[in-house]
């Protein structure tokens, strides 16, 4: 099944969970692009690949404090699970589901 789409995502971290949505596009030349939005900003996805069921990308965001976070999940169907990590901060579980038409936003 393909990873492009919209992903909502929880990052269980240790100040808290938090969500974000993640846009998957699939371009021309068959290239992965994306941006997350969350915690009131839109940052763009960078290093994505995906090998098999394992779909890793790189992001920066700015709040709650700045952190190079590095995403590594496995995507099964319309579910994702796997972790973030954020430096020598110890890994955070991920989860996520995709986003159906009707829930996309807009």
């Amino acid at each position: 099944m393909p990873v492009e789409g919209n992903w909502n995502l929880s990052v269980s971290t240790p100040i808290g969970k938090i969500k974000a949505v993640v846009e998957l596009c699939r371009q021309d030349d068959g290239t992965l692009t994306g941006v997350a939005h969350g915690t009131g900003e839109e940052v763009p996805l960078s290093d994505i690949a995906l090998d098999g069921d394992r779909l890793t990308w790189r992001q920066t965001v700015t709040k709650p404090m700045r952190l190079n976070l590095a995403f590594d999940v496995v995507v099964d169907g319309d579910t994702l699970t796997g972790t973030s990590k954020a430096g020598r901060l110890p890994s955070s579980k991920v989860t996520g589901e995709r986003l159906t038409a009707v829930e996309r936003p807009a």
